[in-house]
């Protein structure tokens, strides 16, 4: 295992574990948003040590694009069961059905931007007031302007020039009745942190973290994996690769790394080595310059 600052990284987790109690204490009906990815995961993790030896007091809410990794999904339901939580699945197909949401068409059709719809309306229906993400600052632009508590108004948009003042982690938790808030207690972790998090905690994680071998194929520089969801240029072949992902979200948008890097500890050293942003391989990031700040104040998480 290499060695670093295992001080620095229980600060971060006491941090985390401060703000969950906080929303635990200050909101009525919160619930945990979870993809199954690392950060999703190390939430949990962090969750189950805030409220130990009571079980972790708030659902968890997955909204399923139907277009997630196979492993994913089941990875999510293993960790479900071990934890005895509530898992709310909040399906993008539903909201198609019910005509709330349009399916995209074309060669680049992706249900990414659908999630909005779909998690805006699970937030109504279930009455949240509050739902954690594990979202971090170093990920994106747009996330680097999120507070810890980030407010959303009544039509659950984000205003970035809107955000309360957090002093001396005080944080201001009033509303109006319709809003609710986005917390998110991953917000000063890096990607390296959770890395050698996972490893000091000795955290399971889905097995497409680790190097493999899978069939992909290049769009605009972005390695996706083959899957039934996407329609290939004509231009484009299908080649397998030994790849990894640095995160994992809808398939036909998820972009993998080249990597040779099967355990933890190479990981990490990749990580620490690499000089582009973990999104960096999301091919629904480089629709536009302010892709996700857009999303975001349409209320995507």
């Amino acid at each position: 295992m290499i060695s670093y600052n295992l001080d620095h990284l229980r600060e971060l987790e006491s941090e985390s574990i401060f703000v969950m109690r906080e929303v635990a204490a200050s909101f009525q009906n919160p619930c945990l948003m979870f993809s199954g990815g690392k950060d999703s995961i190390v939430m949990a993790h962090v969750a189950k040590k805030a409220f130990f030896p009571a079980k972790i007091p708030f659902p968890f809410l997955h909204v399923d694009t139907g277009h997630n990794f196979p492993e994913t999904i089941a990875f999510r339901d293993q960790l479900i069961g071990e934890l005895g939580v509530k898992l709310i699945a909040a399906m993008v197909q539903d909201s198609i059905n019910k005509g709330t949401a349009v399916e995209e068409t074309g060669i680049n059709a992706s249900r990414n931007m659908l999630q909005i719809t779909t998690l805006l309306e699970a937030i109504e229906e279930q009455k949240f007031d509050a739902a954690l993400g594990g979202a971090r600052r170093d990920e994106e632009k747009a996330r680097a302007k999120e507070r810890f508590f980030s407010h959303r108004d009544e039509f659950s948009q984000w205003n970035p020039k809107n955000q309360r003042p957090e002093l001396w982690n005080t944080f201001n938790a009033r509303k109006n009745i319709g809003e609710h808030f986005r917390v998110f207690p991953l917000s000063n972790w890096t990607e390296l942190d959770i890395w050698q998090y996972i490893q000091t905690e000795n955290i399971d994680i889905p097995n497409l973290y680790f190097s493999h071998k899978r069939k992909m194929y290049n769009r605009d520089g972005v390695w996706l994996a083959d899957n039934e969801f996407i329609t290939l240029k004509p231009n484009e072949t299908v080649e397998e690769k030994t790849i990894r992902f640095r995160t994992i979200g809808d398939m036909t948008c998820t972009g993998a790394a080249i990597s040779d890097a099967a355990d933890l500890t190479s990981i990490i050293a990749e990580v620490a080595a690499t000089r582009i942003t973990e999104r960096g391989g999301r091919s629904d990031d480089k629709r536009s310059e302010t892709a996700m700040e857009d999303r975001k104040k349409e209320g995507y998480f």
